[in-house]
C-alpha cells in the first residue's frame, strides 16, 4: 500500500495518489495531470480509477483529461449529475485496488453529492479515509455553497453535514488516518489547521466543530461568521460538472510569445485585460499602464479568479521563465482566454520606449508623519472584515480587496484626495493600487509592510503618536 499526498499550497489543495499491488487511484486531481501520470509511470503502476469527492468550486479538477489520458473511469458519489461519462457510485459500494478496497461513504452537507472514500487493507481493516471537503483537520466544509438545491438553506445543509459526519465518520476507529482535500488558507471551510493529515481520534479531541455538544451547536459553529465565497466558485463548479477545454489548447494560446508592438496592438482592444504576475515589489517599480498586478508569490490564482472577469481576453506579463507557471495557475481556476505573453517580460516593453506607470510606496513612519498634518489624507484598509475588526488605523476606510470588483463604491473619494493603501503585509495593497490606477485614480501611496509595519511603527513611536491606532 502506497499513499502520497500531492499538496498545492497556493490553492491549499490536496490530491492523492493511492496504490496497491500496481493498481493506482487518483483522488481529487488538479487540472494539470502530468504529475499523476509521471508518478504512476515511475512506480510502474496503472491508474485504475479517478475518484472525485464532490464538484469542487475552488479549482478546476483534472478528472476529464486524466480519464482521457488513462482510460480510467471517473467515480462520483450518489446523486451526481454531469455532462460527461462517469460512474455514480452507491453508498457502501466498494472498488478493488490490488488487494485493497475503497468503500463509498455518502456524506452530503458541503454539497449534496459529497462523498468520502474509506480505504480498507487486505484484511478488510479500515486504514484511511479521504474526506474531501466534508472533514478538514480542525474544521469541516462550509455548508453554504449548495444552498438553493432542493430549496435547502445553509442551516439545512449544515444539519445534513452534522448527520453525515456523526453517522459515517465518527464511528470509524480512532487510528484511521484522515486525508482531507484542503489545508490552511482554503476558502472552503474555516478553523482549518496548519496540518494536512490527521486521524479520526485526533479530530474527535481537537476539531472545533466535532466538539459541538448538539446538532444545534454544530450548525451555529459552522455557519457563524462565515465569509462570502470567492466570486469564481460557481464558475469552477460549473466547469467541473459540464466539462472544459483541454489544458493543451490553453497552453497553445496562452504561451504564445508577443513582441512589444504585437502586445501593444492587442491591448488596444477594450475587452482585453493585462495581467502582470511579477512580485509586488517589481510591479510597483514599473508596469504597463492599465495592468492589474497580482504576484505569483501569493495566492495568485484565488485573487485572479476573484477580481478578473472570465469573459475577457488576458494578456500576460510575467518574470522570464514563469510564463508556464502563470498560465497553469490561471487555468487551475478556470481561465481559458489567455492570448499570449510579453516575450522578454516588462524589460522588453520598457526597452521599446513604451509608456510605463508605477506605484509610489512609502514606509509606515512616513504615513505616521503625514496623517497628522494632511486633512485630505485617507487611509484605505483592504484587509478582510476579521482583520479590520482586530485592529485598524483610526478613521481608516475599510474596503476589502475582495469587494474591489465594484469600484463604484469609491465614488465618494475625490481624485485630489491623498489615498494611502495598506493590507496586512503588502501583497494585497499592491493589487488594490493597480485596480485603482486602472480606474483612473492615481493619487495613491502603497504602505510598505502593511499593518504589520504600521504596528511596529506604533510601538516605536507610541508616545508620539498615541492616537493613530484604535
Amino acid at each position: 500500500m502506497f499513499i502520497k499526498q500531492l499538496y498545492t499550497s497556493c490553492l491549499s489543495e490536496a490530491a492523492y495518489y493511492l496504490e496497491c499491488e500496481g493498481e493506482a487511484a487518483i483522488i481529487d486531481p488538479l487540472r494539470d495531470i502530468d504529475q499523476y501520470l509521471q508518478l504512476a509511470q515511475e512506480r510502474r503502476a496503472t491508474i485504475k480509477y479517478i475518484f472525485e469527492t464532490h464538484f469542487h468550486a475552488d479549482f478546476v479538477s483534472g478528472h476529464i483529461d486524466l480519464s482521457k489520458a488513462t482510460g480510467a473511469p471517473i467515480i462520483f458519489g450518489p446523486g451526481t449529475e454531469a455532462a460527461f461519462d462517469f460512474h455514480a457510485a452507491q453508498h457502501g459500494e466498494t472498488f478493488s485496488l490490488g488487494n485493497c478496497m475503497l468503500k463509498v461513504l455518502h456524506t452530503p452537507g458541503h454539497t449534496m453529492e459529497s462523498t468520502c472514500y474509506l480505504l480498507l487493507d487486505e484484511n478488510g481493516k479500515p486504514k484511511a479515509v479521504f474526506t474531501g471537503d466534508t472533514l478538514f483537520v480542525g474544521g469541516v466544509g462550509r455548508p453554504d455553497l449548495a444552498q438553493g438545491v432542493f430549496e435547502l438553506t445553509t442551516n439545512d445543509l449544515a444539519a445534513l453535514l452534522y448527520d453525515s459526519i456523526q453517522q459515517q465518520l465518527m464511528h470509524l476507529p480512532d487510528d484511521v488516518v484522515v486525508y482531507p482535500a484542503h489545508g490552511p488558507g482554503s476558502s472552503c471551510g474555516k478553523n482549518i489547521s496548519n496540518k494536512t493529515v490527521s486521524t479520526i481520534g485526533d479530530e474527535k479531541l481537537s476539531n472545533v466543530a466535532l466538539k459541538a455538544g448538539t446538532k444545534e451547536d454544530f450548525i451555529r459553529i459552522v455557519t457563524e461568521g462565515i465569509q462570502a465565497p470567492p466570486l469564481y466558485f460557481p464558475i469552477n463548479a460549473t466547469l467541473n460538472k459540464k466539462g472544459y477545454i483541454s489544458l493543451e489548447k490553453i497552453f497553445e494560446k496562452g504561451l504564445h510569445p508577443l513582441d512589444a508592438n504585437e502586445f501593444a496592438q492587442i491591448m488596444e482592444d477594450q475587452e482585453t485585460i493585462i495581467l502582470d504576475s511579477r512580485p509586488a515589489a517589481f510591479f510597483s517599480e514599473g508596469f504597463i499602464p492599465g495592468s492589474i498586478g497580482i504576484g505569483l508569490d501569493g495566492r495568485f490564482a484565488e485573487w485572479s479568479g476573484s477580481l478578473i472577469p472570465f469573459d475577457k481576453n488576458i494578456l500576460l506579463v510575467a518574470e522570464q521563465g514563469k510564463e508556464l507557471e502563470t498560465v497553469t495557475r490561471l487555468a487551475r481556476v478556470g481561465f481559458d482566454k489567455m492570448t499570449g505573453f510579453l516575450d522578454g517580460g516588462f524589460e522588453t516593453w520598457k526597452d521599446a520606449g513604451k509608456p510605463v506607470d508605477m506605484i509610489i510606496s512609502i514606509d509606515p513612519d512616513e504615513l505616521a508623519m503625514d496623517i497628522q498634518f494632511d486633512p485630505k489624507l485617507y487611509v484605505l484598509d483592504v484587509r478582510n472584515a476579521i482583520e479590520f475588526g482586530d485592529g485598524h488605523i483610526k478613521d481608516a476606510i475599510h474596503f476589502p480587496l475582495s469587494d474591489m470588483t465594484d469600484l463604484g463604491k469609491m465614488a465618494d473619494i475625490d481624485e485630489t484626495d491623498n489615498i494611502y493603501i495598506h493590507c496586512a503585509g503588502g501583497y494585497r495593497s499592491v493589487i488594490a493600487c493597480s485596480l485603482l490606477k486602472r480606474q483612473g485614480i492615481h493619487n495613491i501611496r502603497n504602505v510598505n509592510e502593511g499593518w504589520s509595519g504600521i504596528k511596529k511603527q506604533d510601538k516605536i513611536e507610541q508616545e508620539k503618536n498615541k492616537e493613530i491606532l484604535n
